[in-house]
């Protein structure tokens, strides 16, 4: 009898071990954990940004002693973006996650006429420094973009886990200071067709 009582045991195991295995017990702190990576590589890069913006403003400083008030604003912009105090919570707290968005578009925003400057200043378009520097920083925006979908991608992933059964339950039950991520959004300005003027 203790044969049956053991093997019935170990039956119970087992199918506990497969429920829990099933119902995202390990998957739902696998994935936070990753959409904090990927949080973190996305602040990485826009860090990169701002490194990059004093070196381009030194090199154009020396060519566009006129253009003044954008490389001020360019400088503005920058120290706003990399002085922001981000609560730890910021990419669940919708407010905090659009001011950090609002002050990194302020500065790529305030990099575009900087850039747009250089037309002015041949001699500038054709500095090596610039022209290194220029590359940088569309690398660095390329970069962005590809650390904001992957951010996108896990917290999609991580956000229909929470919205779906079993993971839901799970989450409830085991994980309640779970809440779902923030997404990047396309703002208006974005959203409508750039006019081109030659």
């Amino acid at each position: 009898m203790s044969f049956w009582k053991n093997l019935g045991r170990l039956a119970a195991v087992a199918v506990l071990g497969v429920s829990l295995a099933g119902c995202g017990v390990n998957s739902l702190p696998k994935q936070d954990e990753q959409v904090k990576a990927a949080w973190s590589q996305v602040q990485n890069e826009y860090q990169r940004r701002a490194d990059l913006v004093p070196n381009l403003v030194a090199t154009v400083k020396g060519y566009a002693k006129q253009e003044q008030s954008v490389l001020v604003q360019v400088t503005e912009a920058r120290a706003k973006a990399t002085q922001t105090v981000l609560p730890a919570d910021v990419a669940t707290n919708p407010e905090a996650f659009k001011k950090y968005e609002a002050n990194q578009a302020q500065l790529q925003g305030a990099l575009g006429r900087l850039l747009a400057i250089s037309e002015n200043y041949p001699d500038l378009k054709s500095n090596q420094n610039f022209i290194a520097l220029q590359a940088q920083l569309e690398g660095t925006e390329n970069r962005i973009t590809v650390a904001r979908r992957d951010y996108i991608q896990e917290v999609q992933s991580f956000n229909t886990m929470l919205r779906t059964i079993p993971t839901r339950w799970t989450a409830s039950l085991l994980y309640p200071e779970l809440k779902p991520y923030q997404s990047f959004q396309a703002n208006e300005k974005a959203q409508t067709t750039p006019s081109v003027q030659f």
